[in-house]
């Protein structure tokens, strides 16, 4: 334990003490919930049929339950405000080509170019809307929204975004989208308390395996290398670092050069702020300072996790893996222990512009025990909602124009639930070498996982069935922040989230 300590190191103290393969989608899907039913979904040939399937089987339930002399109709009415939590496919346009986004699954060719942009046609026939809502129930710490749209006086709808000025971003760990958001999940205070609160975005996908990969690419835009996708095991520079399309950083290696733009650098540059809370670091008993990483060239102890590693991973806290950060004075000050969350959250002024959360691997919702015998999985993770997430929505930053956002870094990559489906003309990774004969795997995604946004400004019980993936989410936020995009969130087949899903008139 001493030698391994002795190869941490965190800014500000001179040494911290302390104790890939990918498999092909399922092809039965894991079904998200209706609330007090489930509904077994195979394949849904279109939007259209789905709506005709779901109306039968719900009226020859109803016909079913009126014959034993059940209540089925009142049943029924009670359900009838519930929201599908339903993977829908994509509509097919009027010539019959493939959807405007790809469908869940799909791959890239091998060449490492983004495909082209999609042009957009009209539907034939009438579609499912991908969003609907039923009146959200009021929280402890925050008022229910009005579910009024913000539209004008005319009614054309929300044209631009929010005026949001503080996004808090809390990363669970490698789930998959049924045991965190469906119908059996452990989860009641997420799916319970916290969706009725918010939007859930059924068709959010990591974009790569593992947890680091992810990390870097909610930080930067930057796809994987083979390092990264392993949690990088040694902790070394990425060589030689040349610059590709879309700027990505090739070579091998998990430790970005200090040329490489990430998001807390773009928010510094505006005179905005950002702070990382990781859990386990930087507070009594933990095993790291602020700041906290390998030294260079030095193996990680923590990168592989095995029941009896202990809470702190370095993996799940992916700004020590830039040099722009490392070696910068600000980094302490900034990267920091969970405790330092509640003290900032006591006033706007001192609330991050950006604020991260990783629970650690105690609490993070990974099904492996971070101590032999301990809790894992969405039981611990869902009680540590339990506890931050309150103190996010009654603090003067929420209310001020605050979204949330709570979402997985990846799928599984093996076992049962494992997962490697992608969207949004996900390119092959330059870094990550395609296989030796057959279909190249390279533009494999992370899996379906989910995103919940709470807000204001979001309508509360409702669901979008548009497609979208960590990327995604790095392009919105640079998009609230007036930022440039980076990286492949600057893909033209990459969307931000839309206005269309911030229509709630804040109350008060």
């Amino acid at each position: 334990m001493a030698a391994a300590a002795a190869r941490w190191r965190g800014a500000g103290r001179a040494d911290a003490s302390g104790a890939p393969g990918e498999a092909p989608s399922p092809t039965v899907a894991r079904q998200p919930r209706r609330r007090g039913s489930w509904i077994p979904v195979w394949k849904l040939p279109s939007p259209l049929v789905s709506a005709v399937l779901v109306s039968v089987f719900l009226g020859f339930g109803t016909l079913l339950g009126a014959a034993a002399g059940s209540p089925a109709g009142g049943a029924a009415a009670a359900n009838a405000g519930a929201h599908l939590k339903l993977m829908l496919p994509p509509a097919r346009t009027s010539t019959g080509t493939a959807p405007i986004a790809p469908s869940r699954g799909s791959e890239s060719g091998s060449s490492g170019e983004p495909p082209p942009a999609e042009t957009e046609t009209t539907p034939t026939a009438p579609t499912i809307s991908t969003t609907t809502a039923t009146t959200p129930a009021a929280s402890e710490n925050e008022p229910a929204a009005s579910g009024e749209g913000s539209e004008s006086s005319t009614g054309a709808a929300a044209t631009k975004l929010p005026a949001i000025k503080h996004v808090f971003l809390i990363t669970l760990s490698n789930e998959p989208y049924a045991t965190v958001f469906g119908p059996a999940s452990t989860a009641r205070y997420l799916t319970g308390t916290l969706e009725k609160r918010g939007e859930l975005l059924v068709r959010y996908d990591a974009v790569a395996h593992e947890e680091l990969a992810n990390g870097v690419a909610l930080l930067s835009g930057q796809g994987p290398t083979v390092e990264t996708a392993a949690n990088c095991a040694t902790y070394t520079d990425i060589a030689p670092a040349t610059v590709g399309a879309s700027g990505q950083v090739q070579g091998s290696g998990c430790v970005y050069p200090r040329s490489t733009q990430t998001l807390p650098g773009q928010l510094q540059a505006k005179h905005l702020t950002w702070r990382a809370y990781v859990q386990g670091m930087d507070e009594p008993g933990a095993q790291a300072g602020a700041c906290a990483h390998p030294v260079l060239g030095q193996a990680d102890p923590t990168a592989v996790q095995t029941a009896g590693t202990g809470p702190y991973a370095t993996f799940r806290n992916p700004f020590v893996y830039f040099h722009a950060i490392t070696d910068s004075a600000a980094c302490a000050s900034a990267d920091v222990g969970l405790d330092r969350l509640k003290v900032d959250l006591a006033s706007s002024a001192h609330t991050p512009s950006f604020v991260y959360v990783a629970p650690d691997r105690c609490h993070d919702g990974n099904p492996t025990p971070c101590t032999p015998g301990a809790p894992a999985g969405m039981g611990p993770a869902d009680a540590f909602l339990a506890k931050v997430v309150p103190e996010i929505t009654a603090s003067k930053a929420y209310h001020d124009g605050g979204l949330l956002v709570i979402t997985v870094d990846e799928a599984p990559s093996s076992g049962e639930f494992a997962d490697s489906s992608s969207c949004c003309g996900q390119p092959a990774f330059p870094n990550i070498p395609a296989p030796a004969g057959g279909r190249s795997a390279r533009g494999g995604g992370g899996g379906a996982v989910g995103a919940l946004l709470i807000s204001r400004y979001v309508k509360g019980a409702a669901t979008s069935q548009e497609v979208f993936n960590h990327f995604s989410l790095l392009r919105t936020i640079e998009d609230l922040f007036g930022l440039k995009h980076l990286g492949y969130a600057g893909l033209p087949a990459v969307k931000s989230l839309p206005p269309s899903l911030f229509t709630a008139k804040p109350s008060g």
